[in-house]
């Protein structure tokens, strides 16, 4: 199993609206390092949704509900996601920049790509941060 992070401007989707929607077509991504982590990604794979913005954390994990399908013109993809939980404590960028265990996670690295993958052990290190 995969996992990944998706990021999402707190002003544009926010992690109540997709508790509240039940999930939602994950769309719109028109980088294509970040479309190739969407069309990498299967049905049940977890997925970190961060808010970037002022609020710059994690805030819950999300499950994807459907693999990649066409996205407009391009060869774009969207997946559909759905909320499992919100995080007990969101974790902050500055936390996980601050912890060694995610010092090569792709979104630090890359901090322009709004869909990328995350290994294992930085995974457990953001569900160690978040308590």
């Amino acid at each position: 199993m995969a996992r990944f992070l998706v990021k999402t401007e707190p002003d544009s989707y926010f992690w109540d609206d997709l508790v509240r929607d039940g999930g939602t077509e994950w769309d719109g991504v028109r980088n294509h390092a970040a479309a190739g982590h969407l069309r990498a990604m299967a049905v049940g794979d977890p997925v970190l949704v961060y808010h970037s913005g002022a609020a710059k954390a994690v805030v819950g994990i999300a499950r994807v509900a459907r693999a990649a399908r066409p996205d407009g013109d391009g060869g774009w993809v969207s997946v559909a996601l759905e909320p499992v939980a919100p995080l007990p404590r969101q974790v902050t960028l500055a936390a996980m920049k601050a912890d060694p265990a995610c010092a090569d996670m792709a979104m630090i690295r890359q901090s322009r790509l709004s869909v990328s993958p995350v290994r294992d052990t930085e995974w457990a290190a953001v569900e160690r941060l978040a308590g």
